[in-house]
């Protein structure tokens, strides 16, 4: 078989918002990209982000700014956020909003002409910009109309419309490759006929997505496999505080049909409320004290709120993720759950029919044609979902750069930092579009200073190597059954609440499955051979479990998307650590890292009493870093 080679100056892995703007960076820049896409190009998890953008642009509430939006990315992450991240996407996240706009993307209105922004949980004024409930999808759509754009340039001034970015769909990597303990490139193969490719690249830019797949029940589509989490790990860079993975608190858990599809935060945004079945609505029992000064502790002011913003305070309904998801959780545990296990959400009871439709169109349209639900006459059955992995690619906030690997780049959900141990809605969509670029900055940098990097052809042979293996075992293990095994075992002892003993179990049996999955067999040919793609996605959500558990029992506290049931709140000491992950080629160890100090500036932008619930008395006293 002959070896299909190619040679760029950046090589992004991943098509979503995250890849598809550095790429669009790095080509302006004047380098040429590839852009590597697992699936169909346009299929990016990415779409699937309804709700909208965060970003302070203040065209409902002028109220709004940079350092609200701050606030309020520390607060929902439980000041676990990398502050120069956190300050980063707060500032630049209104001009690349404004950017999208420029390159024809269809925003919602308001009555002025601005870009419309709605309320969504954990934000303090309406900041999310919208496209309905299809912000992800047109996000996508104006980012590939900008791909084209650029190539279409190009084709004018060479004659080959791809001779400076193509689109390489369907095509899976294995391994990223280096050479003198910098990146030199990327190994793998086409899905449809398995046939392996060599891409020769300085730079890669690691922008693959989450994770939910590892989990039984998830919102995440099939690509969902950690596949940019483990490729770091192989290659020698970090992960950050894999613990923390956020369970949506709403996606559909009745009927079969739309099982872990998502209800959009919008649809509480818009007035949707959360009861059980008693028919209370219970949030008002589960505001921390930390959020009393912010939400409703009745159903009067909560209600008068969709109306006066300014004179009331916030529906409970509209808390940060986590505590939603764990309110949710406990009822259901409580026995005041739906028949299915779930709760209710009803937002027909205060909005009219074709006003849902008209702000909600998708919400209406999928449940009504998927599962026979109409929810402008009737409430849904949600609770949580695994949906979003705030752990990730350790990086340098300013460039995007992995730490420890020359030449290696991450951006959107596989890079950790950012939303610390809780993502609000709505900062995903500007986070893939700030760190995409900073990410396309940072590899143009880095090439023009670096130059190429030759693969070896010892490095070729080891990665076809890998490849073909499962097909010269017989008789071994079955990637399904043991893909079946693996959710299994996080969705009961790593899921929404953990305890040390469950946490212990689970790291005992993923080390069991990941000696046994060395012995994984394919058979038949690798053309349209779904136990092949499977052997390869199986052994990244081992190294995913593995990096999640460890960080798990490491982390003795309950803290956003982290609950654990034997150590039930926060410690004010494990505020100041990250817990690192690492792989030596046999299995992931942990260490705990200190996090950088909040800058004086960013520290007093808080109030002094607010930090008292999350930070040491040495820190207080201290004040900032400066």
């Amino acid at each position: 078989m002959t070896l299909e080679r190619h040679n760029y100056d950046v090589l992004v892995i991943g098509a979503g918002g995250a890849g598809l703007r550095a790429a669009v960076e790095a080509r302006e820049a004047g380098l040429r990209v590839a852009i590597i896409c697992k699936s169909l190009f346009g299929k990016a998890h990415t779409v699937m982000a309804e709700g909208g953008a965060a970003a302070s642009m203040g065209n409902v509430n002028d109220k709004d700014s940079w350092m609200v939006h701050f606030r309020d990315t520390m607060r929902g992450g439980k000041f676990l956020s990398h502050f120069r991240m956190a300050e980063l996407h707060a500032k630049e996240a209104p001009d690349r909003i404004w950017e999208l706009e420029t390159w024809g993307a269809l925003f919602d209105r308001t009555k002025e002409g601005k870009i419309s922004q709605r309320n969504f949980g954990g934000h303090e004024y309406p900041r999310l910009a919208h496209v309905g409930d299809r912000t992800g999808l047109e996000l996508i759509r104006t980012m590939q109309q900008k791909i084209v754009q650029l190539q279409q340039k190009d084709g004018r001034e060479t004659g080959d419309m791809e001779s400076g970015i193509k689109v390489f769909a369907e095509l899976t990597i294995t391994d990223i490759l280096k050479e003198n303990g910098k990146i030199s490139g990327a190994y793998g193969y086409w899905r449809e006929s398995g046939e392996e490719v060599l891409f020769e690249a300085p730079a890669v830019v690691i922008a693959t997505g989450g994770v939910g797949k590892t989990f039984k029940i998830t919102s995440n589509s099939w690509e969902g496999t950690g596949d940019g989490h483990a490729l770091a790990l192989k290659a020698g860079a970090n992960l950050v505080d894999m613990e923390f993975l956020q369970f949506h608190p709403t996606g559909m858990v009745w009927p079969p049909s739309v099982r872990g599809i998502l209800v959009t935060e919008s649809v509480r945004g818009e007035g949707g409320v959360l009861t059980n079945n008693l028919g209370e609505r219970f949030m008002f029992k589960y505001i921390p004290d930390v959020f009393k000064d912010k939400y409703a502790d009745n159903e009067a002011e909560a209600d008068r709120w969709y109306v006066d913003q300014d004179n009331n305070r916030r529906p409970p309904e509209l808390l940060p993720r986590d505590e939603v998801a764990r309110a949710i959780n406990t009822e259901v545990k409580s026995g005041r759950g739906t028949e299915h296990g779930g709760v209710f959400l009803d937002v027909s009871k205060r909005i009219d029919a074709e006003i849902i439709k008209k702000r909600l169109p998708s919400m209406w349209h999928q449940f009504y044609e998927l599962a026979g639900v109409d929810i402008t006459k009737e409430a849904m059955e949600v609770g949580p979902t695994c949906h979003y992995v705030m752990g990730g690619v350790e990086v340098e906030p300013d460039t995007a750069a992995a730490v420890g690997v020359p030449g290696l780049f991450a951006a959107g959900e596989v890079a950790g930092g950012m939303h610390g141990s809780n993502r609000l809605g709505g900062n995903s969509l500007t986070d893939l579009l700030v760190f995409g670029r900073r990410a396309g900055m940072g590899a143009v940098a880095y090439v023009k200073q670096n130059g190429a990097n030759p693969v070896s052809e010892g490095a070729i042979t080891a990665a076809a190597k890998k490849i073909q293996a499962p097909f010269d075992r017989e008789g071994g293990e079955n990637s399904y059954s043991l893909h079946a095994e693996l959710q299994e075992i996080t969705h009961n002892l790593v899921g929404i609440i953990r305890t040390g003993s469950e946490l212990a179990e689970a790291i005992e049996k993923i080390a069991v499955i990941r000696a046994r999955s060395a012995n994984v067999s394919v058979s038949g040919g690798r053309k349209f051979n779904p136990g092949f793609h499977l052997a390869f996605d199986l052994d990244n959500m081992l190294l995913v479990a593995e990096s999640t558990a460890k960080s798990a029992i490491n982390r003795e506290e309950s803290r956003g998307g982290h609950t654990r049931d034997d150590f039930p709140v926060m410690n004010e000491k494990w505020r100041q650590i990250n817990n690192i992950s690492s792989f030596d080629g046999q299995k992931v160890s942990i260490r705990e890292q200190a996090l950088p100090t909040i800058p004086k500036e960013l520290f007093d932008l808080f109030d002094i009493h607010e930090l008292e619930k999350y930070m040491t008395s040495a820190e207080i006293a201290k004040g900032g870093s400066n």
